[in-house]
């Protein structure tokens, strides 16, 4: 009776581990909707977390996290894994190698989770025929229209026609705009989390334009990302729900073999009351009679044995059901919170864009004669952005809604005038 108890016990604990393995198994890495090859003198926090299935949550390395910056040879150093070369890797490709290397060296059956987030993109820089060349700090999505409003637009001597600085605000603008557009999207995809909802359902401000190519890619990403977010609290809590099948049915088998073990002690324990009064005639020998008490504490001790299991299987069904509850309301929590954010900023840029409309359309009124603005021509605005590739500079011819990368030169020229200024007319449009 006691090597089968070992062996059922034994038995338990491989499955244990499965369930365990598969809650760490669905923790994915994280993902962004603009990922770059990761720059020299790139900013970035390290973050490595296991899972520890007797412990039953997620423990982080804290020695090995932390703050770093990339070399100007393209070279990271973390403690334990070494120094890596970062390639043309991104955070995401970057997070992987590292979780490869660490269980490499700490000989782990399965690699820790690494996240890797940008702090700080190594800047651009704006030279040429512009207001204020110089260095600027990168951001993801960032255009070569959007690094020029960062510079104050072309370069326009003061006395011209008082407007100095009007493409810049244009530029503003429309950064504003597209910002707006991501806003709004993100506060739909939160509030369909928020509500357990199967899909985002988009506000009529962008599906009324949904044939615009940058409002089908802002929703489009934000579907994939309400998916990835669905499918990974799905994929744990199923894995958490498997687990308390799991120990349900162990309790359920622990009480039956204590009922078993009751009605053979039932058993044994009749049969030990005739035979004390068998030796007391002096009919059975006393020898029956200590074995059959034997065998009666025998079988208590293994029926309070079977007890402690179904007492220890209860304990940690309820502990999974708790974690079930945990996260839901983890995910509750962070949800709310990035809908505030979310909300807040959108509030932020309307009135920047409101801002920005107002000082155009005055602006556009100043006192100008019409044959003055008829005759004024605009020049064109030639741009090349240089590169490096492979330790080599490599030039780009570019247009406005070219993207930028980090540590990219952007070199903007005149070209011969295309044709004429925009009246007030034209800017009073752009603002609508």
């Amino acid at each position: 009776m006691s090597g089968a108890r070992v062996s059922m016990q034994s038995s338990r604990a491989p499955l244990l581990a499965a369930i365990a393995f598969g809650l760490l198994a669905a923790w994915p890495l994280a993902s962004h909707a603009d990922t770059y090859p990761i720059a020299p003198q790139t900013k970035l926090r390290v973050s490595v977390v296991q899972w520890v299935p007797s412990k039953g949550e997620y423990q982080p390395w804290g020695a090995i996290g932390g703050e770093f910056t990339v070399s100007s040879t393209g070279t990271l150093s973390l403690p334990l894994v070494g120094t890596i070369s970062t390639g043309t890797m991104d955070n995401v490709e970057l997070a992987a190698k590292i979780s490869d290397q660490l269980k490499d060296k700490t000989g782990l059956i399965s690699a820790p989770n690494t996240t890797i987030e940008i702090l700080e993109y190594p800047p651009i820089y704006i030279v040429g025929s512009v207001t204020t060349p110089g260095e600027y700090k990168f951001r993801p999505g960032m255009t070569v229209l959007q690094a020029l409003a960062l510079s104050g637009g072309r370069y326009r001597a003061a006395t011209q026609d008082g407007d100095k600085g009007q493409i810049g605000m244009l530029g503003d603008l429309q950064s504003f705009r597209e910002d707006i557009l991501r806003t709004l999207a993100r506060i739909s995809r939160l509030e369909a989390e928020s509500s357990s909802a199967k899909d985002i359902s988009f506000p009529a401000d962008l599906t009324s334009r949904a044939g615009d190519p940058t409002v089908a890619e802002v929703m489009a990403q934000e579907r994939i990302v309400f998916n990835a977010r669905r499918n990974e609290l799905s994929r744990q809590l199923e894995s958490l729900d498997e687990l308390r099948k799991l120990f349900t049915s162990e309790i359920d088998i622990l009480e039956k073999k204590t009922e078993t073990l009751d009605s053979r002690i039932k058993l044994v324990s009749d049969e030990l009351a005739g035979v004390r009064s068998l030796v007391e005639r002096g009919i059975a020998t006393v020898s029956r009679r200590s074995e059959l008490e034997l065998a009666v504490s025998n079988l208590q001790s293994n029926r309070l044995d079977e007890i402690t299991a179904a007492m220890r299987a209860r304990q940690n069904l309820s502990e999974a059901t708790r974690n079930a509850l945990s996260l839901k309301d983890k995910h509750q929590t962070s949800v709310s919170v990035e809908l505030q954010e979310a909300q807040a900023n959108l509030e932020r840029l309307k009135i920047k864009e409101d801002v920005v409309k107002k000082v155009l359309v005055v602006s556009g009124t100043s006192p100008i004669s019409e044959s003055k603005r008829e005759n004024t021509v605009e020049p064109n605005l030639t741009f090349t952005i240089v590169r490096q590739s492979e330790g080599k500079a490599e030039e780009i011819s570019a247009s406005e809604q070219t993207p930028l990368k980090p540590n990219d030169v952007v070199k903007v020229a005149l070209s011969e005038p295309a044709g004429k200024r925009p009246t007030n007319s034209t800017v009073s449009g752009l603002t609508q």
